[in-house]
């Protein structure tokens, strides 16, 4: 009980960190938490260093709560490192490749919390500097001549809150379509920041990434019970499922995880039908009988 009211705890934590304000209802369903629990972490999540900044009745977790600096103190540069980084690579002589590399990543990183790719060219990082000023600022951008995947080129007026992972490809709340839509800033010609500040912050969704790298804005809780080779498997495939799994005894575990679409685990599933149990999946179960039922229409004359 413990183990999993830690778990619990910490996946709160993950969710708040995200940097969305949510209800506590919201936090409730996404983190599978009772509300009384939750307004019972949201009193003592202060207390130990993880400071909260309130919105009316929505909460999220500040990006300078003390427990989240002295974590990241051993995983980041401070600025004072970055500049005796710089010094200490500029006595290094031009020929050494590395060094060139590492001091184009410096340059071109404009603070700790900002990464500019070393490869990205200088209008893409024109447009990654300015993104993350308006998001800082909380202001409405413009992507000036943003070319689609249709080819079709035209402005997007949009509200930026949330970089994903490589700084290429930002989250935004698009205004005219009120969708949330990710954009590549290596297809706008510019981004230019318009004096208006954000108007539809309860309309922005994170994007989250399942670990069969499915995409969404909301998940499902799946149980399942492998056996010794399903486990093998996922984990020879997956290592990072391991901390999602429960041994039950010698050749039983139980895989409990969230997932954006039903299309990853369920081909997992179907794989190997024989050593998994579906225990808690009403939604997975349903994909399941409907592929298969499929699969027999076409295979079976």
């Amino acid at each position: 009980m413990e183990y999993d009211s830690l778990t619990r705890a910490l996946q709160l934590a993950e969710i708040l960190a995200e940097g969305q304000f949510l209800t506590v209802a919201q936090m409730a369903e996404r983190s599978h938490l009772h509300p009384r629990r939750v307004y019972r972490l949201l009193e003592t999540f202060p207390r130990v260093g993880l400071t909260l900044e309130q919105q009316r009745h929505s909460y999220r977790l500040r990006a300078d709560a003390p427990f989240l600096k002295r974590v990241t103190s051993f995983l980041h540069f401070t600025p004072d490192e970055v500049l005796t980084l710089r010094q200490i690579l500029t006595a290094v002589p031009n020929s050494s490749v590395q060094a060139r590399l590492l001091r184009e990543k410096l340059e071109r990183s404009t603070s700790e919390s900002l990464f500019i790719p070393p490869d990205v060219d200088e209008v893409t990082g024109r447009n990654i500097r300015t993104m993350f000023e308006a998001i800082e600022g909380e202001r409405i951008v413009v992507l000036r001549g943003y070319s689609s995947s249709r080819s079709q080129k035209r402005d997007r007026y949009v509200e930026p809150y949330a970089f994903l992972p490589g700084n290429r490809d930002v989250r935004c709340f698009e205004i005219s379509t009120r969708t949330n839509k990710t954009f590549n800033l290596s297809r706008a010609e510019s981004v230019e920041m318009v004096d208006l500040r954000w108007t539809y912050r309860d309309e922005h969704r994170p994007l989250l990434v399942d670990l069969f790298h499915f995409s969404g804005e909301s998940t499902t809780l799946v149980t399942l019970r492998l056996g010794v080779l399903a486990k093998s498997v996922l984990l020879d495939e997956y290592p990072q499922a391991e901390r999602r799994l429960t041994q039950e005894d010698d050749s039983h575990w139980l895989w409990v995880d969230e997932f954006c679409s039903m299309k990853g685990v369920g081909r997992f599933v179907m794989g190997l039908l024989e050593d998994i149990e579906i225990v808690d999946a009403p939604e997975l179960e349903a994909y399941i009988v409907e592929q298969v039922s499929r699969a027999a229409s076409r295979f079976v004359q």
